[in-house]
């Protein structure tokens, strides 16, 4: 089957198509002028929807019924205006329960869209959360993402506040950060603060989470009651932002650690992503085919996979993909704007 990727870019949207992975079309930028920080192909539909940004024209959500000839911005996206809060940016799309959409964005906000994304209303559960005074901004802002629906709960990433799930549908949101270091803090394993960099639920297995945090890789095998550190058993560094799993096996996930959050590059100037086969008791490179020497960054959004590969873009502008396993990378495209963001879709 073939394959659609959509690429968010800071110069726009692009779409990578393949009928086979090994040889891809490259179309765009779409959305020139806006940033896009997320990107997916809704699959119950086939709408493209975006999180987009522009210096002039603020935070805002695109959406694309026709394959991205044609574009419709939101209306009603922003923050209640007597407020001291503004809407900074917009990070992470994903559709919800029936037709619901979810947008996550900074500060540390969720917005809910009944309408296939024309329209946006606030989570106020998160808006307003008793914890919120303790939160505070990641190098990239409050960002909300890594937002995932999974067995009738919901989690939400939010740096640097932590994670946290709902079980009423949003109306809720219970911190989940038990055993998560926040090793810049005071108190090193507070209720709230943490800095998620990325955070999935396996699909087969929904009691089994697992997070990439500015302090570590973890797993919880209890929806996040509490978790287990991974790192210091084959990853170089313990820090990173993207994490990827294998759909059919719950332990089975990928990392690409980082140097350290002062550097923001590759560990050891190595492009290297990591592979655990046994829930992260041990860790191995699985970089075959990737440039042994490369300082580049891949940010929170930007590895994603199916049911057939893996794949990543980075800041320099590639866009890599393997097969399931990660046996060997290829190239997909190249010289892009730098990359925020890439999805995964049946063509």
């Amino acid at each position: 089957m073939g394959v659609v990727l959509p690429v968010g870019t800071r110069k726009g949207l692009f779409l990578l198509r393949s009928d086979d992975r090994t040889k891809w079309e490259v179309e765009g930028p779409l959305l020139e002028g806006w940033a896009v920080y997320h990107a997916i192909v809704d699959p119950r539909d086939r709408t493209l929807h975006a999180a987009t940004n522009n210096p002039f024209y603020g935070a805002s959500a695109h959406r694309s019924s026709d394959g991205g000839k044609s574009w419709e911005r939101a209306d009603e996206l922003g923050l209640p205006e007597d407020g001291e809060l503004k809407l900074n940016a917009t990070w992470h799309v994903e559709p919800g329960r029936d037709s619901e959409l979810w947008l996550g964005g900074d500060p540390g906000v969720l917005f809910r869209s009944g309408d296939g994304g024309r329209t946006w209303q606030l989570n106020q559960g998160l808006f307003e959360h008793p914890t919120r005074d303790r939160w505070q901004p990641g190098a990239g802002g409050m960002c909300t993402h890594s937002i995932q629906l999974v067995d009738g709960a919901m989690y939400v990433a939010i740096s640097a506040a932590g994670a946290f799930r709902s079980e009423d549908g949003g109306d809720t949101w219970a911190p989940i950060n038990k055993h998560v270091a926040a090793e810049f803090m005071p108190d090193p394993y507070p209720d709230v603060g943490q800095c998620v960099h990325k955070l999935l639920v396996h699909p087969k297995q929904p009691e089994r989470i697992w997070q990439q945090n500015h302090c570590g890789v973890y797993r919880s095998d209890n929806r996040g009651d509490d978790w287990q550190r991974l790192d210091g058993n084959g990853l170089p560094t313990s820090f990173g932002f993207a994490l990827a799993l294998d759909p059919d096996d719950p332990d089975v996930a990928y990392v690409i650690p980082e140097q350290s959050q002062e550097h923001h590059y590759t560990a050891d100037g190595r492009l290297g992503v990591y592979r655990t086969g046994d829930g992260g008791a041990s860790w191995e490179l699985a970089s075959d085919g990737l440039p042994e020497r490369a300082w580049v960054a891949v940010l929170r959004e930007g590895l994603a996979y199916d049911d057939d590969a893996i794949y990543f873009g980075t800041q320099s502008g590639s866009v890599w993909t393997a097969p399931r396993g990660a046996a060997r990378w290829t190239e997909a495209a190249r010289d892009l704007p730098p990359i925020l963001s890439v999805e995964a879709a049946p063509a």
